[in-house]
């Protein structure tokens, strides 16, 4: 009976150990398997592809963990390039250069009389790849790389320092595109707005002097405003000025260093006494076609990316530039009785170049508007404004260009209220942002004046600006390149 009793305790004894050491056990599980689990997610943040690392080395640094944790949510997210957005700079690229070769040489060269259809053709051609070079060897350095409020540094000369895995910022933080596609779709906006000009004095310019104007006007007003507009720290940029694509740095840049060299260069031989009318109207149509189908690289193709953004450029350059053909054409229609096809070409150019600085931030129907007012008010600066000026401005650069940037500029500073459609903030003022935009204007209208007159004055010490009368009579195209556009 003893012995069936003291088996009975020691199996219930044994039991309750048994269960007390499995209760124990609960505990200690709990403690080896929590550490894992919250770094699981910290692990995720700081890099995703990374494999979690083992809960062993999460026990032994709890504490770096803990403190780690909220450092890594902090942190910027990792560089990422897209393919796609590779892929539409490239092709953004591409387009600016047909805007520019063959795009406004055909459109300049059917303007101009056929003894200097060749010359124009030269000198737009030359005159793009040149900037094209200077652009890689300093332009691009003191216009985005460092620097002050008002010109970049000599940090990235020769492109120091870049290589095929440098990158470049975007629109959207944390994605990047390659350094070397934004350098070379940068370098066709400098190397276009300075073949722009050549429409403002051609027929009469040594090829020598069109080339060291450039380089001159170039270096000292052309890098100065684009980085004081686009460039981060520039003075302009930090004030708020919006130029989404140019039509500071661009357009009136351009428009008035044209008009100051049709001043300085002086009017072509006959002019006002005999007629100059264009020699190929096709040529001017085909032209024209072609820049607005490369504008759509130029607009667009200033978002960086592919994206909403670059869409709503696209579809405002689209339309703007359509509005524009139609109030050129009836206002054209109303004022003289006939519309004409160089009237429809040079109203697509005006809404072009008004839309340019609008195109990212107005609404469709703010870039009809500005479409609209553009063809108008260009039709005026190529006729009443022109007479009035007195200017020998040849293809009507300041008419089109400067008049068209200056319109576009200012009511860029209208139509990006979201009030108007535009994606402008909540408290975005039209006052304000007009004011901040004429200043804009005001100053790179002044600046390029002063540089366009003092570029022009030192070419003229050093090569002369016109060639002779007899030159002029015979034409550019044999006397300045032994060549004939028509044989």
């Amino acid at each position: 009976m003893k012995t069936v009793l003291i088996r009975e305790i020691g199996r219930r004894l044994a039991l309750s150990l048994l269960v007390a050491a499995a209760f124990a056990s609960v505990p200690v599980i709990a403690q080896d398997v929590a550490p894992a689990t919250t770094e699981e997610p910290a692990a995720t943040t700081e890099a995703a592809p990374a494999a979690e690392p083992p809960a062993s080395e999460a026990v032994a640094e709890p504490v770096a963990e803990a403190v780690a944790t909220p450092a890594a949510e902090d942190a910027a997210p990792a560089p990422t390039v897209d393919k796609g957005d590779v892929a539409w700079m490239m092709v953004s690229t591409l387009l600016v250069v047909l805007m520019a070769v063959p795009g406004l040489a055909l459109f300049y060269g059917g303007l101009v009389r056929a003894k200097n259809m060749l010359s124009v053709l030269m000198q737009v051609l030359t005159v793009f790849s040149l900037i094209l070079v200077l652009w890689v060897i300093y332009g691009y350095s003191f216009a985005f790389v460092g620097g002050n409020a008002w010109i970049g540094s000599g940090n990235a000369l020769f492109l120091a320092g870049i290589t095929k895995d440098s990158l470049a910022a975007t629109f959207t933080e944390g994605v990047m595109i390659p350094e070397h596609i934004f350098i070379a779709f940068q370098s066709t906006f400098a190397a276009i707005t300075c073949a722009l000009i050549v429409g403002s004095f051609a027929e009469r310019m040594k090829f020598s002097a069109v080339l060291i104007f450039s380089v001159l006007w170039f270096t000292f007003a052309y890098l100065p405003i684009a980085h004081m507009v686009w460039a981060g720290g520039g003075y302009l940029f930090e004030k708020g000025a919006l130029d989404f694509a140019g039509g500071t740095v661009v357009h009136i840049n351009a428009g008035i260093a044209g008009l100051v060299a049709a001043y300085m260069v002086g009017k072509r031989l006959g002019h006002g006494r005999e007629p100059m009318p264009p020699h190929n109207l096709t040529l001017t149509m085909v032209g024209a076609s072609l820049l607005w189908v490369g504008w759509f690289g130029f607009n667009a193709g200033s978002n960086l990316e592919a994206t909403s953004g670059a869409t709503l450029a696209f579809i405002n350059t689209l339309m703007a530039t359509a509005a524009a053909v139609v109030s050129w054409s009836a206002a054209e229609a109303l004022i003289r009785g006939k519309a004409s096809m160089l009237g429809a070409a040079s109203g697509a150019v005006a809404g072009l170049v008004a839309i340019t600085p609008a195109c990212g931030s107005v609404g469709v129907m703010g870039a009809i508007v500005i479409g609209l007012l553009a063809g108008v008010i260009c039709l005026w600066g190529v006729t009443g404004l022109k007479r009035l000026l007195g200017a020998d401005d040849t293809l009507d650069v300041f008419g089109v260009h400067g008049l068209g940037g200056i319109t576009g500029a200012i009511l860029t500073g209208v139509f990006a209220s979201p009030t108007l459609g535009g994606s402008g903030a909540e408290d975005f003022s039209i006052a304000a942002q007009v004011a901040v935009q004429a200043e804009a204007v005001l100053i790179t209208v002044v600046w390029s004046a002063v540089v366009a007159a003092a570029a022009l004055f030192l070419t003229k010490l050093v090569v002369g600006l016109r060639v002779a009368d007899d030159a002029q009579r015979e034409g550019l195209d044999l006397t300045s390149h032994g060549e004939s556009a028509y044989n």
